[in-house]
């Protein structure tokens, strides 16, 4: 069997840094990235992210809103039961690698709109 994921997108909004009661590092984002819908149109999927140790702090330190960015990992369910004791799933990207997918010059001129 074989799970992996790579992912291709633009922040949704900065990226949430937290640390787990043992001090590990880990990041929550979500990517928009977009699909082929049919022949002339295109939607967007939101697609959670959550990234560990090394790399939570490099994101937390250098991704923002709007930037393009590269995920690498896997499809991980995410379930919990919340305080009212309802089950809620949902699934997410666990990422082993994130990096940029824009150059700066290219990230600063998407923020500007050129």
């Amino acid at each position: 069997m074989f799970n992996m994921s790579v992912i291709m997108g633009r922040l949704c909004a900065d990226p949430e840094f937290n640390q787990t009661q043992n001090g590990v590092a880990v990041c929550r984002f979500r990517l928009a990235v977009q699909r082929p819908y049919n022949k002339t149109e295109q939607k967007t999927d939101f697609i959670p992210v959550v990234v560990w140790r090394q790399g939570a702090e490099f994101a937390s330190r250098y991704f923002r809103k709007g930037m393009m960015v590269i995920v690498n990992g896997r499809i991980q369910n995410a379930d919990y039961t919340d305080n009212n004791g309802v089950k809620h799933y949902a699934m997410e990207i666990n990422a082993d690698n994130v990096q940029f997918g824009e150059t700066k010059q290219q990230a600063e001129c998407h923020q500007q709109q050129c």
